[in-house]
């Protein structure tokens, strides 16, 4: 692969890769806390256990994760051309914005962690759980158009 990533490109592609893991993993598991959280609001022993377990979370893997996942993101899309209005990177676009609306979920799901630890829970177990599964399909749609390219 050409470009100012030169030789680097598959290594950086590797480590964005492996960052997307550890940032996904992060993902599913922190709506689940956030549903253990929400159901022990009662218990001030279990919340504040859950409120820790989040923090950690955040602090090890999600922050950094993310931060990561962009920083490689990004020098591979401007090693692509992104910005040298390169022709066939739809896919890249299209990518990038669902890769922009995951972070603003993520967003979301930590700024909730933390209403849960000042005790302000607005949603309910059954809805924490559905908004669970939005990582999953973000995910699967962002794969398919970095492996598909499909315009």
């Amino acid at each position: 692969m050409s470009g100012f990533l030169g030789a680097a490109y598959l290594w950086v592609k590797a480590a964005h890769i492996i960052f997307v893991i550890f940032w996904m993993a992060g993902l599913f598991i922190l709506p689940r806390y956030l549903v253990h959280h929400q159901e022990a609001l009662g218990d001030p022993v279990q919340a504040r256990a859950w409120a820790e377990r989040e923090a950690k979370l955040r602090r090890v893997i999600l922050t950094p994760s993310i931060g990561v996942v962009w920083v490689l993101g990004l020098a591979l899309a401007v090693n692509l051309g992104l910005f040298d209005g390169q022709s066939g990177l739809g896919w890249l676009h299209a990518k990038l914005l669902l890769v922009f609306l995951l972070s603003g979920y993520h967003g979301w799901a930590v700024g909730y962690s933390k209403k849960l630890t000042a005790g302000q829970g607005t949603l309910d177990a059954r809805r924490l759980r559905m908004i669970n599964e939005i990582p999953a399909i973000f995910v699967a749609l962002i794969v398919i158009l970095a492996v598909v390219r499909p315009f």
